[in-house]
């Protein structure tokens, strides 16, 4: 008790708030073109200009294989047969996506105005 959670613990509003949301972002992401997972990750960072990094992205991947919003294939991607494993969206990927945009949009005005109301954040 007393003790702040913090960086170094693994439990920062920042780490939760990527646990919760990681989902969201990789469909998202998939929504618009296939991708591996190196790619996934660089594309994410670029957009948020490197403020949203996704350390495991493997386990958010095989999380949403399993319940089928994502699909994975393999491509050759030399001559001597070096093969790269590409992740897509799938057709319920892409409705669940939709349901989290939308619960997301919710709880983002639900917070706000929380933390608009609040007097201890006005000084």
């Amino acid at each position: 008790m007393g003790r702040t959670p913090g960086k170094e613990s693994g439990n920062s509003f920042e780490d939760y708030f990527k646990r919760a949301t990681s989902p969201m972002m990789t469909l998202m992401l998939l929504s618009e073109k296939p991708m591996y997972v190196y790619r996934l990750s660089q594309e994410l960072e670029k957009r948020t200009n490197s403020t949203y990094k996704m350390n495991f992205l493997y386990p958010v991947l095989y999380r949403l294989q399993q319940q089928g919003y994502v699909s994975e294939y393999s491509q050759e991607i030399t001559e001597s047969h070096r093969t790269r494993n590409y992740y897509e969206i799938t057709s319920s990927g892409r409705e669940y996506l939709k349901l989290m945009v939308h619960q997301y949009k919710d709880l983002l005005k639900a917070v706000d105005v929380v933390i608009d109301s609040c007097e201890a954040l006005k000084n």
